[in-house]
């Protein structure tokens, strides 16, 4: 399953929902990338693909301070849909390729 390129994604959280891009690039079972919000740009490795199975974390600034959130989602075609851990909770994700 090809996860590679960009992404327009909208997390919804307990907060509320946040609008972000994200920039997925795999290499065998790795995941790397760059999550893009308000707070600026951030990018990562660490993450993983098992088919169409993706997981990352993004180390990210919010009002409380430095947080990570962690994301696990499933590809379909140019579709993308998941959960995301937060410090505060947990929230859901989509994304649609850009």
């Amino acid at each position: 399953m090809a996860v590679d390129g960009k992404w327009n994604v909208t997390m919804t959280t307990p907060r509320g929902s946040r609008d972000a891009t994200l920039e997925l690039k795999s290499n065998g079972a790795a995941l790397s990338g760059a999550w893009g919000g308000p707070q600026g740009s951030q990018e990562f490795s660490g993450g993983s693909v098992e088919g169409n199975t993706v997981a990352w974390a993004v180390q990210t600034s919010g009002p409380m301070g430095p947080m990570t959130l962690r994301f696990q989602g499933i590809v379909d075609g140019d579709k993308m849909s998941g959960s995301v851990e937060l410090p505060m909770g947990s929230g859901s994700f989509s994304g649609v390729r850009a």
